[in-house]
């Protein structure tokens, strides 16, 4: 049966955090605390993130912000006029590099985009999501290319409801269990889990249970259920 798959996009086609992992650890080196370690460092950013992300959403120029916050915050010599710049340069470097996209994920879509309805469905800045989905090549194997702010079970009802979707055969594919499974169960519809070994720490989440959840080991282990 044509099922309609809603399929995340950073961390599940192409590498992400990684780069924003590098540009912390960048970031790290330049605050130089004398006491603070880098898993210390990171919780205080987490802190500033959180409630940051209600006001001004993701992406490299809003993580730029939190960065130069944060830094604001534990710096232990005077502040010179270059070093919010220069830590909104770090960030900057993010969108720059090359779109890695993980493996086995065209080959993938072109099996899937034959049989079923693809949706790309991402949150964050829409200017920064666009420029990676061109990048990528991938926006072929979609009938549709949604962005969306926040991924909420009301963001999902919303998705099904304006793409005219049925959904007791809709699923949303993705490895955050914050944004990608468990809204998406919650708002009635399956959920696909594909785990990544650096998933952003504020994206993850025990698990909900429910009769349309599937876990795989990677992407292309779609191919085996759809």
């Amino acid at each position: 049966m044509r099922q309609h798959l809603l399929i995340d996009a950073d961390d599940t086609l192409w590498e992400n955090n990684i780069y924003f992992e590098r540009a912390f650890e960048e970031f790290c080196a330049f605050l130089d605390h004398s006491t603070l370690s880098p898993p210390e460092i990171r919780a205080a950013l987490d802190e500033i993130e959180i409630v940051n992300i209600r006001a001004h959403g993701y992406g490299a120029a809003n993580f730029g912000r939190n960065m130069a916050q944060c830094f604001l915050n534990l710096v232990e010599r005077p502040v010179r006029g270059g070093d919010t710049g220069h830590i909104a340069g770090i960030a900057r470097r993010i969108n720059h590099h090359p779109l890695e996209i993980i493996g086995g994920v065209p080959e993938t879509l072109h099996y899937l985009s034959r049989r079923h309805d693809l949706i790309l469905l991402t949150k964050g800045d829409p200017h920064e999501q666009s420029a990676k989905i061109e990048k990528s090549g991938l926006a072929v194997f979609f009938r549709q290319t949604v962005i969306v702010r926040e991924k909420d079970p009301d963001a999902y009802r919303c998705v099904v409801l304006e793409q005219e979707l049925a959904g007791e055969i809709s699923w949303m594919v993705g490895n955050s269990p914050k944004s990608d499974i468990n809204p998406a169960l919650e708002a009635g519809i399956g959920a696909v889990f594909v785990p990544h070994a650096r998933t952003w720490s504020l994206e993850h989440e025990e698990i909900r249970e429910g009769d349309r959840l599937l876990i795989v080991e990677r992407f292309e282990d779609l191919t085996k259920f759809f």
